[in-house]
């Protein structure tokens, strides 16, 4: 039997604030979380995966003045990235923490937080709100809400 997915639409109404952001970890599990993303741009895209609330405000500000400030909130599709834009974002991702499941892909329960690591294989897909991330769970996408 197949199960047909299931499409959950983050902050649909923008009523959770601006504090917000979500890790979406790739994996069949049936459900689709869509988010808007691209600051003015308002792009939209779905991942198939478990959301993990996780937190950080140092991360969050700088992500936002980087989208927001740096690039103006214009969205960055078909964008060449600099070393310098490439370190600027390395840097935000990492200082979020993100607990392992208590099983993660190789069996093995979690052992606290690790760090986020920007996925610089899918560059082409990062923008406002929606980064390209590694886990220690494996591959997913941080998501916060969208600027525009």
């Amino acid at each position: 039997m197949v199960l047909a997915r299931r499409y959950v639409f983050l902050d649909p109404d923008g009523t959770q604030g601006r504090d917000w952001s979500y890790v979406i970890v790739r994996a069949l599990t049936g459900i689709c979380y869509e988010q808007q993303y691209g600051g003015t741009a308002t792009r939209s895209s779905h991942v198939e995966g478990y959301l993990v609330p996780v937190r950080s405000a140092p991360a969050l500000a700088e992500l936002r003045t980087f989208f927001e400030r740096h690039l103006r909130g214009a969205g960055a599709e078909g964008r060449s990235w600099t070393e310098d834009e490439v370190r600027r974002l390395r840097g935000a991702v990492a200082k979020v923490a993100f607990w392992r499941s208590a099983a993660g892909p190789d069996g093995v329960d979690g052992d606290g937080p690790q760090a986020l690591e920007l996925d610089e294989s899918r560059l082409g897909d990062l923008d406002e709100a929606w980064i390209p991330v590694l886990t220690a769970d494996g591959p997913g996408v941080l998501v916060w809400q969208n600027s525009d």
